[in-house]
């Protein structure tokens, strides 16, 4: 690609420099966390001026995917908690905080294209590819939550390779991929045949239920329902005045 001699940049250049940093960002080769060469490095990698490196590493910062600091460089955005009753939580590393030994069950996984009532929990329009992953997550040996969840192959390319037989969803997500925005929805149902046979619980029981949506610059990138056993599990927020 030739270059313009007196400094000048090509809009062409600076895309493609954002696009292959933004590609490496979204299939988790870069995770959040991992430091962007510096702009010396990317100048000597794609041959170009420092002005067309700037300006495709401020449109990441602008899309939320990178942050800039001074002197120290840039390094993909690590998610922010966007919620003040909730955060994105590993449950995981929540069940081991309660001091409890964490077991993890892959139900099922399927790689499809996305039906109607996929692209609808999703909320995209365009055809593409999803995995869904259905698991359940115990507390010394006792059901803890079961989660149903849809990953966008579009947003997560990476999804379709992955072990989720032996890393829940949840925790790749979260140590893999960024994300700008989500939404908590919080609900309560009564456990019906295949809900209480998967929390041993008794039909009719309550249950909680949180359904999670997250996005990347308006981009979905996965819509989760976990359930929980009404009468073991809760949720507390706790505020100060201003």
């Amino acid at each position: 690609m030739s270059l313009d001699t007196d400094g000048t940049d090509k809009p062409t250049l600076y895309k493609r420099i954002r696009a292959d940093i933004e590609q490496r960002i979204l299939t988790g080769e870069w995770p959040p966390g991992h430091r962007i060469p510096f702009e010396h490095e990317l100048v000597a990698r794609y041959g170009c001026s420092r002005m067309t490196v700037n300006k495709a590493l401020s449109e990441l910062a602008q899309a939320d995917l990178i942050e800039r600091r001074r002197r120290a460089g840039s390094f993909v955005r690590r998610p922010q908690h966007q919620s003040a009753v909730l955060k994105i939580a590993d449950i995981r590393a929540e069940i081991t905080a309660l001091g409890r030994s964490y077991g993890y069950e892959l139900i099922g996984r399927k790689l499809r294209a996305a039906t109607a009532a996929d692209r609808e929990r999703l909320g995209i329009k365009k055809a593409g590819k999803v995995v869904a992953i259905a698991c359940r997550h115990s507390a010394d040996n006792v059901p803890f939550a079961v989660e149903d969840r849809l990953i966008d192959l579009a947003s997560v390319p990476n999804a379709a390779t992955a072990d989720f037989s032996r890393e829940p969803p949840g925790s790749w997500l979260l140590h893999h991929v960024p994300w700008t925005e989500a939404e908590h929805t919080i609900s309560a149902i009564v456990a019906d045949d295949r809900t209480a046979e998967a929390l041993d619980i008794a039909v009719g029981a309550p249950c909680l239920v949180i359904d999670r949506y997250t996005w990347r610059s308006a981009r979905t990138i996965t819509a989760v329902r976990l359930l929980y056993p009404g009468d073991s599990h809760r949720l507390v927020a706790r505020f100060k005045g201003g």
